[in-house]
């Protein structure tokens, strides 16, 4: 299969070949022809798997016939709305559309919080086709009403289950209620619980399903690996796993703004060039993180699951989760940053005894377990008093002794394979 047997006109086609792809992806070689024959489509495939193409694609060539060089905003409405749950992702997806759409007359732009709203009305009241908004941001442009939604064509979910599993339903459902109900709708997602799925019936009109990989799965080329210690002693053992393995780019999910703050000035005061990304910082320093991550100008990025979603690095190799997330699906998009295209990639969880039942819940949704290797000096001991958390450490939970035991106890899953 290539580009060139999905129906995509040669202009794309030379866009895509000057990006230097070849070959559709399985997810793009599924779902370009559907979106491009106006089918409404549920997507399901692996992070890094090329869904963000899949959609922008089809979509730019649907709409070729409304390309124009007219002056009057009335000439630019827009025609498609992509709603994204992070400003990173949105970034990325209009990024991807700028990119494409090399030598267009169509317009596209992104808006999002976090940053000054004028200069985004101003350049909305100038006309735009196709809009990647966040669904906060985007309400607000409706409030003031420099935006109209009367006229969109095609709607896109990016990153679907966040979307409609994290909070964000009644947003969406207001967003919805502003657009025509005649329309195409698009949702990609590397996962969709059977909640999720039956949510999005609200949403899609008889839809073509594209599964390209098992439920929930990862890539192949991603090696999973998780080290046992004492919640009070991961920074320390992160920061051996650092030196001693030679890791020149590594992005480190914790689950509080806070400890990503701290966990990032203790691996910087030990040597190791480090900046933190999350959501009490602002848009402009988030950016200046990401750009300083991306050019290796720092060694380590720290971030709340603000960037499991949208965080396009090429051939980043190391993922760590120091703590494990909360919602298991939220494991599968930290570790889907690295692995991607491709591309190998080393995903490291460090799990303490009082997160055992997340483990099992990782475990259960991947259905299989995670080799466990062990570092001696940092082996959790079930008979030693816990010790005051560390400053930068605020999911400590004191559970001592016990949670020792749990995690002892825990069954072949975390038989260590040594080094």
């Amino acid at each position: 299969m290539t580009f060139e047997n999905l129906g995509l006109s040669a202009d794309l086609l030379a866009t895509v070949a000057r990006e230097g792809y070849t070959e559709p992806t399985p997810v793009q070689s599924a779902a370009i022809p559907l979106i491009l024959a106006g089918r409404d489509v549920l997507a399901a495939a692996p992070t890094g798997t090329g869904k963000t193409a899949a959609f922008v694609l089809p979509i730019l060539e649907n709409l070729r016939h409304h390309a124009n060089v007219g002056f009057s905003p009335a000439r630019h409405p827009v025609r498609v709305l992509v709603l994204t749950p992070t400003r990173e992702l949105a970034v990325q997806v209009a990024e991807s559309v700028k990119t494409y759409n090399h030598g267009s007359q169509l317009r596209s732009m992104v808006v999002y919080g976090g940053t000054r709203i004028e200069p985004e009305v101003k350049k909305l009241w100038s006309g735009v086709e196709i809009l990647v908004a966040t669904p906060g941001r985007l309400l607000d442009h409706v409030g003031q009403r420099s935006v109209n939604l009367s006229q969109v064509e095609i709607l896109v979910l990016d990153e679907a289950d966040r979307m409609l599993d994290m909070g964000f339903i009644p947003d969406v459902r207001k967003i919805i209620g502003f657009i025509p109900a005649k329309r195409q709708t698009l949702l990609f997602s590397a996962t969709f619980s059977d909640e999720v799925r039956r949510l999005a019936g609200e949403f899609l009109d008889n839809p073509e399903t594209v599964q390209v990989a098992a439920r929930n799965s990862i890539a192949d080329n991603l090696t999973q690996v998780l080290y046992p210690v004492d919640q009070e002693r991961k920074a320390d053992l992160l920061l051996h796993l650092i030196q001693r393995d030679n890791m020149d780019q590594v992005l480190v999910f914790t689950r509080s703004k806070i400890g990503a703050s701290r966990l990032a000035a203790y691996l910087d005061r030990r040597g190791v060039s480090t900046t933190a990304i999350h959501g009490d910082r602002t848009q402009a320093e988030r950016t200046r993180a990401l750009e300083a991550f991306r050019g290796r100008w720092v060694k380590v990025l720290v971030a709340t699951d603000v960037a499991s979603r949208g965080l396009d690095i090429e051939d980043l190799p190391y993922v760590v989760n120091y703590e494990l997330p909360g919602e298991p699906q939220d494991y599968i998009h930290r570790i889907g940053r690295t692995g991607r295209a491709g591309a190998s990639g080393t995903a490291i969880s460090l799990v303490s005894p009082d997160e055992v039942e997340e483990l099992r819940a990782v475990q259960r949704l991947l259905r299989k377990a995670i080799p466990c290797e062990v570092v001696e000096e940092f082996l959790p001991d079930p008979d030693r008093e816990p010790s005051p958390p560390r400053r930068f450490d605020a999911h400590s939970r004191g559970r001592g002794n016990a949670g020792g035991r749990r995690f002892s106890q825990a069954g072949p899953a975390y038989a260590a394979s040594g080094r």
